[in-house]
C-alpha cells in the first residue's frame, strides 16, 4: 500500500504531529504539501493543516481540493480545545473539501497559537467576538504546550488504526 503524509504548518505544530504519523506508517513518504506529489499516485493520504478561520488553512485547502476518490485521513492543530465544537466543526470543514473521497477517520490536537496572532487578538475591542478574556487567555495559555509528548503518541496510535485498518 503507498502512503502519503502531506501537511501545511505554519508554526511547527502540525509538521511535529505530521512527522509522529510517518513513524508508524510502513514506507509511507512525508511531503510538506507545498512539495507534495499528485495524490492519485497513492492508496491512502494522511493530509494535515492548522486550522485558520474555522477550517484547513489555505495551502492545505487547495491541496485537499485537488484529491479526488482517494481513502483521506485528516489530522490537523489549532489553539481551541480539541474537545470542543469549533475542533469538531474545522474537521467538517475539511471533510467537505474532498466531497468525492472516503474520510476514512479524524485526529485534531492543540497545538501552540502564532504569537503574531495573540498579539492582534489582544488589541480587539472587548466587544469583539475574538478579544481576549479569562477564558481565552487560559485557552491560550494551555496551547502553548502542545503538541506535547501525549498528542504525539496518540497521534502515532491514531495513525496505526488506521493504516492497520484499511490494509488490504
Amino acid at each position: 500500500m503507498k502512503i502519503l503524509v502531506t501537511y501545511s504548518s505554519k508554526t511547527g505544530n502540525t509538521g511535529k504531529v505530521a512527522e509522529a504519523i510517518h513513524q508508524v506508517l510502513p514506507g509511507a513518504v512525508l511531503f510538506p504539501v507545498e512539495q507534495a506529489p499528485n495524490a492519485n499516485d497513492y492508496d491512502l493520504i494522511f493530509v494535515g493543516f492548522w486550522v485558520d478561520k474555522g477550517t484547513a488553512d489555505a495551502k492545505a485547502a487547495e491541496y485537499l481540493r485537488r484529491i479526488s476518490g482517494k481513502p483521506v485521513a485528516l489530522f490537523a492543530t489549532l489553539g481551541a480545545y480539541p474537545d470542543s465544537d469549533h475542533a469538531r466543526e474545522s474537521l467538517d470543514k475539511a471533510a467537505e473539501m474532498v466531497p468525492d473521497c472516503f474520510v476514512v477517520d479524524r485526529f485534531i490536537c492543540q497545538g501552540a497559537i502564532d504569537p503574531k496572532l495573540i498579539a492582534w487578538m489582544s488589541q480587539l475591542p472587548p466587544e469583539h467576538p475574538h478579544a481576549p478574556d479569562e477564558a481565552r487567555g487560559k485557552r491560550w495559555k494551555d496551547a502553548e504546550r502542545h503538541p506535547d509528548d501525549t498528542d504525539l503518541h496518540n497521534a502515532r496510535s491514531w495513525a496505526a488504526r488506521v493504516y492497520y485498518g484499511k490494509k488490504s
